[in-house]
């Protein structure tokens, strides 16, 4: 039988030989989808952290990766611009450094996570889902009506950002980026699970009152597992401008929270390898079906369903033959 360890390091190698390949071959748009699947897992790691292991079901979690998008592309259309940010008597310099992006993306996101969970998490259930919606479609409205910004037509970069020693514009290299740090999230999300916390999540999710009893706030766990998610889809989100160099509102739309929601049901939901093949199944048939068949998104709904109905465990079940986590 096939561990969820192995089955995981299997995803992860299987990812990265599909680019490797693909690069080999000379094929650069088949590493660009390998690219955006590694994005993509990315997200449903930090999604799934919040859903598989705290049973917190967001559908507001394109917030996050909208934030992360937009940091980059605030960032780096000032620095392409030559002009500084303006808040207040404070004037901040843009940056075209990944490494400075990724951390203004993360402390943005982390930070915006702490506030809609402080609020969030005084509910449960469908509130807590309609309360993450609504600030999905908040923040979505607002950059909408954001003019300095694009609004509606969105932001472009010209120029993809760089990292220190690499070539960023080469598919490889920037494919690399992404990969190794989808692979430490997954590591840290495995930590974490390992760890005291992980542990005490996962008990608040399955009985919250006799964790209760132990002398531990389950809001609490609840809220910093909250937060971490927050903090990996948004960079994530980051990757993803920069992938496309293009930052726009629809990075915060409710459809986009539903799809980073299915990479982590289809992958299997508390699974550490369910976010690399949920996102990787997602982008295959997206660009194979979806060539084939306008409404290829209906033959997605049907695989969907039958995921909720005979394999709660999603890809990751199927293959380990462990329905539940």
């Amino acid at each position: 039988m096939i561990t969820e360890r192995v089955l995981t390091l299997g995803a992860l190698a299987a990812l990265g030989l599909v680019a490797l390949a693909a690069h080999v071959a000379d094929e650069p748009f088949t590493v660009t989808l390998a690219t955006r699947a590694a994005i993509f897992a990315l997200a449903a790691v930090g999604l799934n952290l919040a859903l598989g292991l705290g049973g917190l079901v967001s559908l507001g979690h394109a917030v996050f990766f909208g934030l992360g998008g937009y940091a980059m592309g605030i960032l780096a259309w000032h620095a392409q611009m030559y002009q500084p940010m303006r808040i207040g008597p404070l004037e901040i310099a843009g940056t075209q450094s990944m490494p400075a992006i990724w951390l203004v993306a993360v402390a943005v996101s982390g930070l915006a996570a702490l506030l809609i969970g402080l609020l969030a998490l005084r509910t449960a259930g469908v509130y807590f889902i309609m309360i993450t919606l609504a600030f999905g479609q908040m923040f979505y409205f607002f950059a909408v009506s954001w003019p300095a910004y694009g609004g509606e037509d969105g932001l472009s970069i010209y120029v993809r950002n760089g990292f220190p020693g690499l070539n960023t514009l080469d598919p490889i290299q920037f494919f690399g980026l992404c990969f190794a740090l989808l692979a430490a999230a997954t590591g840290l999300v495995a930590g974490l699970r390992r760890a005291p916390f992980g542990l005490a999540l996962n008990a608040a999710r399955q009985a919250p009152e006799r964790v209760r009893a132990a002398g531990i706030e389950p809001q609490r766990l609840r809220l910093a597992a909250f937060v971490v998610s927050g903090a990996i889809t948004g960079l994530a989100g980051a990757l993803f401008a920069d992938l496309n160099r293009f930052v726009s509102p629809a990075m915060f739309s409710w459809q986009l929270s539903g799809e980073i929601m299915v990479f982590v049901i289809l992958g299997g939901a508390g699974r550490l390898s369910g976010p690399v093949l949920g996102a990787a199944a997602f982008v295959a048939m997206e660009h194979w079906l979806g060539g084939i068949w306008e409404y290829w998104h209906i033959l997605l709904g049907l695989l969907l369903l039958g995921v909720v109905l005979f394999a709660r465990g999603g890809i990751a079940g199927l293959v380990t033959g462990r329905s539940h986590v």
